[in-house]
Protein backbone atom coordinates (compact mmCIF):
# COMPACT_ATOMS: atom_id res chain seq x y z
CA UNK A 1 0.00 0.00 0.00
CA UNK A 2 1.15 3.46 -0.70
CA UNK A 3 1.94 5.67 2.33
CA UNK A 4 -0.24 8.27 3.63
CA UNK A 5 2.25 10.86 1.97
CA UNK A 6 2.07 9.31 -1.51
CA UNK A 7 -1.70 9.75 -1.11
CA UNK A 8 -1.48 13.40 0.29
CA UNK A 9 0.42 14.54 -2.55
CA UNK A 10 -2.08 12.89 -5.49
CA UNK A 11 -5.21 14.41 -4.10
CA UNK A 12 -6.95 16.13 -6.61
CA UNK A 13 -7.94 19.78 -6.21
CA UNK A 14 -11.51 18.89 -4.79
CA UNK A 15 -9.35 16.13 -2.20
CA UNK A 16 -7.32 19.35 -1.80
CA UNK A 17 -9.81 21.55 -1.22
CA UNK A 18 -11.13 19.03 1.36
CA UNK A 19 -7.28 19.12 2.94
CA UNK A 20 -7.57 23.10 3.32
CA UNK A 21 -10.80 22.81 5.25
CA UNK A 22 -9.18 19.94 7.69
CA UNK A 23 -6.98 23.02 8.62
CA UNK A 24 -9.83 25.68 8.75
CA UNK A 25 -12.07 26.85 11.69
CA UNK A 26 -14.76 27.16 8.55
CA UNK A 27 -15.78 25.32 5.92
CA UNK A 28 -14.36 26.32 2.83
CA UNK A 29 -12.27 28.53 4.41
CA UNK A 30 -8.70 29.42 3.90
CA UNK A 31 -6.01 28.10 6.82
CA UNK A 32 -6.54 30.34 9.92
CA UNK A 33 -3.42 32.29 10.59
CA UNK A 34 -4.44 33.20 14.01
CA UNK A 35 -1.03 32.10 15.69
CA UNK A 36 0.71 34.59 13.51
CA UNK A 37 -1.21 38.14 13.78
CA UNK A 38 -0.32 40.63 15.76
CA UNK A 39 -2.95 41.92 18.73
CA UNK A 40 -4.50 45.06 16.33
CA UNK A 41 -5.13 42.63 13.72
CA UNK A 42 -7.52 40.45 15.92
CA UNK A 43 -9.60 43.52 17.08
CA UNK A 44 -12.07 42.27 20.12
CA UNK A 45 -15.52 41.33 19.38
CA UNK A 46 -18.25 42.25 21.48
CA UNK A 47 -20.53 40.29 23.56
CA UNK A 48 -23.83 40.94 25.22
CA UNK A 49 -23.24 38.10 27.62
CA UNK A 50 -20.33 39.86 29.39
CA UNK A 51 -18.03 37.51 32.00
CA UNK A 52 -15.80 35.09 30.22
CA UNK A 53 -15.27 32.33 32.77
CA UNK A 54 -11.71 30.45 32.20
CA UNK A 55 -11.72 26.82 34.50
CA UNK A 56 -8.88 23.94 34.02
CA UNK A 57 -9.44 20.71 32.50
CA UNK A 58 -7.41 17.12 32.72
CA UNK A 59 -7.86 14.47 31.02
CA UNK A 60 -4.41 12.65 29.56
CA UNK A 61 -2.19 12.47 32.04
CA UNK A 62 0.36 9.51 31.63
CA UNK A 63 -1.01 6.83 34.04
CA UNK A 64 1.93 4.62 33.73
CA UNK A 65 4.38 7.47 35.07
CA UNK A 66 6.69 6.13 38.01
CA UNK A 67 6.70 6.85 41.68
CA UNK A 68 4.14 7.83 44.04
CA UNK A 69 3.47 11.24 43.09
CA UNK A 70 0.86 10.22 40.45
CA UNK A 71 -1.69 13.07 41.36
CA UNK A 72 0.83 16.13 43.28
CA UNK A 73 0.56 17.59 39.97
CA UNK A 74 -3.18 18.35 39.69
CA UNK A 75 -3.33 19.10 43.19
CA UNK A 76 -0.28 22.02 42.58
CA UNK A 77 -2.49 22.85 39.61
CA UNK A 78 -6.21 23.26 41.06
CA UNK A 79 -4.10 24.92 44.28
CA UNK A 80 -2.95 27.77 41.33
CA UNK A 81 -6.31 28.14 39.85
CA UNK A 82 -8.23 27.96 43.14
CA UNK A 83 -6.21 30.99 44.70
CA UNK A 84 -6.21 32.41 41.49
CA UNK A 85 -10.20 33.03 40.61
CA UNK A 86 -10.02 30.15 37.71
CA UNK A 87 -14.46 28.53 37.84
CA UNK A 88 -14.08 25.11 37.88
CA UNK A 89 -11.25 22.00 38.10
CA UNK A 90 -12.71 19.59 35.79
CA UNK A 91 -11.29 15.72 35.39
CA UNK A 92 -13.08 13.18 33.72
CA UNK A 93 -14.09 9.47 33.56
CA UNK A 94 -11.47 6.99 31.77
CA UNK A 95 -11.35 3.41 31.61
CA UNK A 96 -8.45 0.83 30.79
CA UNK A 97 -5.94 2.90 28.43
CA UNK A 98 -3.13 4.95 29.69
CA UNK A 99 -4.32 7.47 28.30
CA UNK A 100 -6.55 9.83 30.49
CA UNK A 101 -5.44 6.16 32.78
CA UNK A 102 -5.39 8.34 36.03
CA UNK A 103 -8.92 9.37 36.23
CA UNK A 104 -11.30 5.97 36.84
CA UNK A 105 -13.89 7.89 39.08
CA UNK A 106 -13.66 11.45 38.93
CA UNK A 107 -16.14 12.00 42.14
CA UNK A 108 -12.79 10.33 44.00
CA UNK A 109 -10.34 12.86 42.64
CA UNK A 110 -12.87 15.63 42.78
CA UNK A 111 -13.03 15.04 46.58
CA UNK A 112 -9.49 15.13 46.99
CA UNK A 113 -9.28 18.45 44.94
CA UNK A 114 -12.14 19.73 47.33
CA UNK A 115 -10.66 19.13 50.17
CA UNK A 116 -7.23 21.30 48.83
CA UNK A 117 -9.34 24.28 47.27
CA UNK A 118 -11.82 26.42 48.74
CA UNK A 119 -13.16 28.73 46.15
CA UNK A 120 -13.37 26.90 42.41
CA UNK A 121 -16.01 24.27 41.22
CA UNK A 122 -15.04 20.48 41.34
CA UNK A 123 -16.55 19.39 38.25
CA UNK A 124 -16.27 15.85 36.26
CA UNK A 125 -15.92 16.21 32.78
CA UNK A 126 -17.49 13.81 31.99
CA UNK A 127 -19.16 10.62 34.21
CA UNK A 128 -19.98 7.65 31.84
CA UNK A 129 -23.55 8.01 33.64
CA UNK A 130 -24.69 4.58 31.73
CA UNK A 131 -21.78 3.03 33.24
CA UNK A 132 -23.27 3.12 36.74
CA UNK A 133 -26.82 3.31 38.86
CA UNK A 134 -28.19 6.64 39.22
CA UNK A 135 -28.47 6.09 43.15
CA UNK A 136 -24.79 5.82 42.95
CA UNK A 137 -24.02 8.44 41.06
CA UNK A 138 -26.23 10.76 42.81
CA UNK A 139 -24.66 9.65 46.43
CA UNK A 140 -21.15 10.03 45.59
CA UNK A 141 -21.38 13.41 43.98
CA UNK A 142 -23.59 14.47 47.05
CA UNK A 143 -20.39 13.49 49.31
CA UNK A 144 -18.39 15.73 46.77
CA UNK A 145 -20.67 18.50 47.47
CA UNK A 146 -20.57 18.25 50.82
CA UNK A 147 -16.89 18.57 51.28
CA UNK A 148 -16.38 21.11 49.27
CA UNK A 149 -19.10 22.70 50.88
CA UNK A 150 -21.67 23.41 47.67
CA UNK A 151 -18.97 23.94 44.64
CA UNK A 152 -19.83 20.19 42.57
CA UNK A 153 -20.68 20.06 39.45
CA UNK A 154 -21.24 17.41 37.46
CA UNK A 155 -21.15 16.95 32.71
CA UNK A 156 -22.52 13.14 32.00
CA UNK A 157 -21.59 11.75 28.70
CA UNK A 158 -23.06 8.24 27.07
CA UNK A 159 -19.71 7.15 26.64
CA UNK A 160 -18.49 5.40 23.36
CA UNK A 161 -16.05 2.72 23.40
CA UNK A 162 -17.65 -0.96 23.88
CA UNK A 163 -14.62 -1.66 26.23
CA UNK A 164 -16.02 0.52 28.67
CA UNK A 165 -18.81 -1.17 29.23
CA UNK A 166 -17.84 -4.20 30.72
CA UNK A 167 -18.69 -2.23 33.47
CA UNK A 168 -22.41 -2.22 32.16
CA UNK A 169 -22.65 -4.26 29.20
CA UNK A 170 -26.40 -4.08 28.76
CA UNK A 171 -26.26 -0.43 28.53
CA UNK A 172 -24.34 0.28 25.54
CA UNK A 173 -27.18 -0.16 22.77
CA UNK A 174 -29.73 2.10 24.67
CA UNK A 175 -26.57 4.36 26.20
CA UNK A 176 -27.39 7.86 25.57
CA UNK A 177 -31.55 6.96 26.05
CA UNK A 178 -30.49 5.97 29.55
CA UNK A 179 -27.61 8.66 30.03
CA UNK A 180 -30.83 11.35 29.57
CA UNK A 181 -33.29 9.64 31.71
CA UNK A 182 -30.77 8.76 34.53
CA UNK A 183 -30.13 12.48 34.71
CA UNK A 184 -33.97 12.67 35.18
CA UNK A 185 -33.60 10.54 38.14
CA UNK A 186 -30.40 11.93 39.37
CA UNK A 187 -31.76 15.65 39.52
CA UNK A 188 -34.99 14.10 40.93
CA UNK A 189 -32.50 12.20 44.24
CA UNK A 190 -30.47 15.31 44.39
CA UNK A 191 -33.31 17.50 45.42
CA UNK A 192 -34.62 15.07 48.29
CA UNK A 193 -37.14 13.28 45.86
CA UNK A 194 -37.75 9.56 46.96
CA UNK A 195 -37.82 7.43 43.71
CA UNK A 196 -39.20 3.96 43.16
CA UNK A 197 -36.12 1.21 43.03
CA UNK A 198 -37.23 -2.24 42.92
CA UNK A 199 -34.86 -4.05 45.54
CA UNK A 200 -33.13 -7.57 45.62
CA UNK A 201 -36.88 -9.58 46.41
CA UNK A 202 -38.01 -7.37 43.23
CA UNK A 203 -40.54 -5.39 46.14
CA UNK A 204 -40.54 -1.61 44.72
CA UNK A 205 -38.75 0.28 47.46
CA UNK A 206 -38.86 4.10 48.31
CA UNK A 207 -35.17 5.65 48.15
CA UNK A 208 -33.62 8.48 49.45
CA UNK A 209 -30.15 9.47 48.77
CA UNK A 210 -28.30 9.91 52.06
CA UNK A 211 -26.11 12.02 52.52
CA UNK A 212 -28.12 15.37 51.22
CA UNK A 213 -26.67 17.38 48.92
CA UNK A 214 -25.64 21.40 49.91
CA UNK A 215 -26.73 22.77 46.43
CA UNK A 216 -30.48 22.55 46.13
CA UNK A 217 -29.76 21.82 42.67
CA UNK A 218 -26.70 20.12 41.14
CA UNK A 219 -25.09 21.81 38.30
CA UNK A 220 -25.52 19.39 35.10
CA UNK A 221 -23.78 19.98 31.84
CA UNK A 222 -24.07 17.18 28.60
CA UNK A 223 -21.35 16.10 26.87
CA UNK A 224 -21.64 16.66 23.12
CA UNK A 225 -18.56 16.58 20.11
CA UNK A 226 -21.28 18.32 18.09
CA UNK A 227 -24.38 16.10 17.63
CA UNK A 228 -27.58 18.67 17.02
CA UNK A 229 -29.64 16.17 18.65
CA UNK A 230 -27.88 16.23 22.22
CA UNK A 231 -27.58 20.03 22.05
CA UNK A 232 -31.04 19.39 21.44
CA UNK A 233 -32.14 17.47 24.19
CA UNK A 234 -30.30 19.37 26.86
CA UNK A 235 -31.92 22.34 25.92
CA UNK A 236 -35.03 21.19 26.08
CA UNK A 237 -34.00 19.99 29.58
CA UNK A 238 -32.54 23.44 30.58
CA UNK A 239 -28.60 21.48 31.19
CA UNK A 240 -25.65 23.11 30.15
CA UNK A 241 -23.20 21.49 27.43
CA UNK A 242 -19.70 20.75 27.66
CA UNK A 243 -17.76 20.38 24.28
CA UNK A 244 -15.03 20.86 22.21
CA UNK A 245 -14.15 21.46 18.57
CA UNK A 246 -12.51 18.00 17.93
CA UNK A 247 -15.66 17.25 15.14
CA UNK A 248 -16.73 20.52 14.78
CA UNK A 249 -15.47 23.89 13.56
CA UNK A 250 -16.70 27.40 15.07
CA UNK A 251 -19.51 27.66 12.24
CA UNK A 252 -21.75 24.35 13.11
CA UNK A 253 -20.89 25.28 17.08
CA UNK A 254 -22.62 28.55 16.47
CA UNK A 255 -25.49 26.53 14.47
CA UNK A 256 -25.56 24.15 17.62
CA UNK A 257 -26.00 27.02 20.23
CA UNK A 258 -28.74 28.46 17.66
CA UNK A 259 -30.50 24.86 18.10
CA UNK A 260 -29.90 24.79 21.81
CA UNK A 261 -31.36 28.06 22.51
CA UNK A 262 -34.24 27.61 20.47
CA UNK A 263 -34.97 24.46 22.50
CA UNK A 264 -34.61 26.29 25.97
CA UNK A 265 -36.61 28.87 24.83
CA UNK A 266 -39.62 26.31 23.45
CA UNK A 267 -39.81 24.88 26.65
CA UNK A 268 -39.94 27.60 29.12
CA UNK A 269 -36.23 28.12 30.18
CA UNK A 270 -35.26 30.57 28.37
CA UNK A 271 -33.17 31.25 25.39
CA UNK A 272 -30.18 33.51 27.24
CA UNK A 273 -29.79 31.13 29.64
CA UNK A 274 -27.37 27.34 30.25
CA UNK A 275 -23.74 27.63 30.11
CA UNK A 276 -21.64 26.42 27.21
CA UNK A 277 -17.82 24.94 28.07
CA UNK A 278 -15.86 24.72 25.18
CA UNK A 279 -12.78 22.41 26.23
CA UNK A 280 -9.55 24.05 23.96
CA UNK A 281 -6.12 22.09 24.40
CA UNK A 282 -3.77 25.12 26.11
CA UNK A 283 -0.66 26.13 26.60
CA UNK A 284 0.51 30.06 26.41
CA UNK A 285 4.03 31.21 26.21
CA UNK A 286 6.16 34.44 25.05
CA UNK A 287 6.37 33.67 21.24
CA UNK A 288 4.88 31.50 19.14
CA UNK A 289 8.18 29.73 17.90
CA UNK A 290 8.81 28.80 21.67
CA UNK A 291 5.02 27.76 22.10
CA UNK A 292 5.03 25.76 19.09
CA UNK A 293 8.99 24.00 19.82
CA UNK A 294 7.34 22.94 23.13
CA UNK A 295 3.83 21.45 22.25
CA UNK A 296 4.67 19.95 18.71
CA UNK A 297 6.48 16.71 19.74
CA UNK A 298 4.00 16.22 23.24
CA UNK A 299 0.85 17.00 21.31
CA UNK A 300 1.48 14.73 18.04
CA UNK A 301 2.28 11.75 20.66
CA UNK A 302 -0.92 12.65 22.37
CA UNK A 303 -2.76 12.46 18.91
CA UNK A 304 -1.00 9.27 17.77
CA UNK A 305 -2.45 7.36 20.77
CA UNK A 306 -5.86 8.37 19.91
CA UNK A 307 -5.06 7.51 16.12
CA UNK A 308 -8.91 5.95 16.39
CA UNK A 309 -10.24 9.37 16.10
CA UNK A 310 -9.05 9.32 12.42
CA UNK A 311 -10.90 6.49 11.53
CA UNK A 312 -14.25 8.04 10.38
CA UNK A 313 -12.60 10.93 8.95
CA UNK A 314 -13.79 12.51 5.92
CA UNK A 315 -10.52 12.85 4.86
CA UNK A 316 -9.86 9.00 5.39
CA UNK A 317 -12.86 8.02 3.90
CA UNK A 318 -12.39 10.32 0.69
CA UNK A 319 -8.65 8.21 0.06
CA UNK A 320 -9.96 4.94 0.82
CA UNK A 321 -7.25 3.47 3.29
CA UNK A 322 -7.85 0.98 6.34
CA UNK A 323 -6.76 3.19 9.17
CA UNK A 324 -5.73 -0.50 10.29
CA UNK A 325 -2.97 -0.78 7.89
CA UNK A 326 -1.18 2.25 8.77
CA UNK A 327 2.32 2.57 8.92
CA UNK A 328 4.10 4.03 11.48
CA UNK A 329 4.87 6.97 8.62
CA UNK A 330 1.33 7.25 7.98
CA UNK A 331 0.16 7.76 11.49
CA UNK A 332 3.22 10.25 11.60
CA UNK A 333 1.76 12.33 8.64
CA UNK A 334 -1.81 12.75 9.36
CA UNK A 335 -0.67 13.65 13.33
CA UNK A 336 1.47 16.44 11.41
CA UNK A 337 -1.66 17.45 9.73
CA UNK A 338 -3.92 17.01 12.42
CA UNK A 339 -1.45 19.10 14.68
CA UNK A 340 -1.87 21.68 12.36
CA UNK A 341 -4.73 21.80 12.26
CA UNK A 342 -5.25 22.08 16.36
CA UNK A 343 -2.77 24.79 16.61
CA UNK A 344 -3.39 27.05 14.34
CA UNK A 345 -7.44 27.00 14.35
CA UNK A 346 -8.56 24.88 17.53
CA UNK A 347 -6.76 25.51 20.89
CA UNK A 348 -5.22 27.94 23.02
CA UNK A 349 -1.79 27.17 22.11
CA UNK A 350 0.09 30.65 21.55
CA UNK A 351 0.99 33.89 23.17
CA UNK A 352 -1.84 36.25 24.97
CA UNK A 353 -2.61 37.78 22.17
CA UNK A 354 -2.38 35.53 19.36
CA UNK A 355 -5.21 33.46 21.34
CA UNK A 356 -7.45 36.81 21.87
CA UNK A 357 -8.51 36.00 18.28
CA UNK A 358 -10.00 32.37 19.01
CA UNK A 359 -11.59 33.36 22.62
CA UNK A 360 -13.31 36.48 21.32
CA UNK A 361 -14.32 34.51 18.13
CA UNK A 362 -16.28 31.63 20.68
CA UNK A 363 -17.19 34.78 23.03
CA UNK A 364 -19.20 36.61 19.42
CA UNK A 365 -21.14 32.83 19.47
CA UNK A 366 -22.29 32.39 22.46
CA UNK A 367 -19.59 30.38 24.59
CA UNK A 368 -19.33 31.54 27.84
CA UNK A 369 -16.94 29.23 29.35
CA UNK A 370 -13.72 28.21 28.22
CA UNK A 371 -11.84 24.52 29.86
CA UNK A 372 -8.32 24.91 29.18
CA UNK A 373 -7.11 21.59 28.84
CA UNK A 374 -3.27 21.51 29.52
CA UNK A 375 -2.34 17.87 30.75
CA UNK A 376 -1.71 16.83 26.97
CA UNK A 377 2.05 16.16 27.54
CA UNK A 378 3.94 19.48 28.11
CA UNK A 379 6.78 18.50 31.10
CA UNK A 380 4.64 19.63 34.34
CA UNK A 381 7.08 22.30 34.83
CA UNK A 382 6.63 24.10 31.77
CA UNK A 383 2.83 23.80 32.18
CA UNK A 384 3.11 24.93 35.86
CA UNK A 385 4.87 28.37 34.79
CA UNK A 386 2.73 29.18 31.92
CA UNK A 387 0.50 29.07 34.10
CA UNK A 388 1.07 32.49 35.18
CA UNK A 389 0.13 33.71 31.36
CA UNK A 390 -3.02 31.64 31.31
CA UNK A 391 -3.98 33.74 34.25
CA UNK A 392 -2.84 36.93 32.90
CA UNK A 393 -5.07 36.60 29.82
CA UNK A 394 -7.95 35.14 32.28
CA UNK A 395 -8.14 38.42 33.70
CA UNK A 396 -8.42 40.40 30.24
CA UNK A 397 -11.98 39.08 29.85
CA UNK A 398 -12.63 38.97 33.42
CA UNK A 399 -14.52 42.30 33.63
CA UNK A 400 -17.45 41.51 31.32
CA UNK A 401 -17.69 44.00 28.23
CA UNK A 402 -14.52 45.12 27.51
CA UNK A 403 -14.17 42.54 24.62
Amino acid sequence: MSTIKDRLSSLSPERRELLKKLRSNRPGGETSERNNKPANDNPPIPNKKGVLDFSIFFFSADSEKNGNDKYEYIFKVSKFADERGFKAIWTPERHFHQFGGLYPNPSVLSAAIASVTSKCEVRAGSVVLPLHHPIRAAEEWSVVDNISNGRAGVAFASGWHPRDFVLSPMNYINRKTLMFESIKTLQKLWKGEEVNFKSGNHDENQVRIQPLPVQSDIPVWVSSSGSSSTWEKAGEMGINILTALLSQDVETLEKNIAIYKKARKRNGFGSEGGIITVMLHTYIGKSIEEVQNVVKDPFINYLRMHMELYNDHSLIKEMNVDPKEFSEEDKKALANFAFERYFHTSSLMGTIDSCKSMINELKSVGVNEIACLIDFGVDEYKVIDSLELLDQLRMEYEVGDTH
